[in-house]
């Protein structure tokens, strides 16, 4: 992070099958040495499964998930007078959203399905349904705010 100038914000492709940014970015994050189609391929298949298996438009089943993902707070180390405190902070919606990316595709990866995409089926139906690893993940993250709530006044 550069002191002098802020850091211009990348444009994001939409995603070509259903035209959403934040589905490019959840490619971009599964891909794995450059390939994206194959990280496209695993999505989209899982994105069918979501929808055999609940009825409805997988696009908003994800935003749901995510969204239920997504963290507000989280703690942040600060040296104040040679002590560490864990100091509770507010997250950017950039930030925030590249959390609920990772922890989904990262617990997904965890999970006993067989084929990846059934995996992360899997997780992005139990985000949606507010169970699941990725939102215990956000829950432990907003206990630890909570608990550290003592030292916010050392943030600056």
């Amino acid at each position: 992070m550069p002191r002098r100038r802020d850091v211009p914000e990348r444009i994001v492709i939409p995603d070509s099958k259903y035209d959403n940014k934040v589905v490019s970015k959840f490619i971009k994050a599964i891909m794995k040495d450059g390939k994206k189609s194959v990280a496209e391929s695993i999505l989209y298949e899982a994105f069918d499964i979501i929808e055999k298996n609940v009825k409805e438009s997988s696009i908003k089943i994800f935003e749901q998930a995510l969204d239920n993902v997504k963290p507000i707070l989280e703690v942040k180390s600060r040296r104040v007078g040679g002590s560490t405190y864990q100091v509770p902070t507010e997250i950017r919606p950039a930030r925030r959203t590249a959390l609920g990316i990772r922890w989904i595709i990262s617990y997904a990866h965890q999970r006993n399905e067989k084929s990846m995409a059934g995996k992360l089926a899997g997780e992005i139906l139990d985000a949606a349904n507010k169970r699941g690893a990725s939102i215990k993940k956000k829950e432990d993250t907003h206990k630890m705010a909570e608990a550290n709530k003592a030292f916010a006044h050392f943030r600056w």
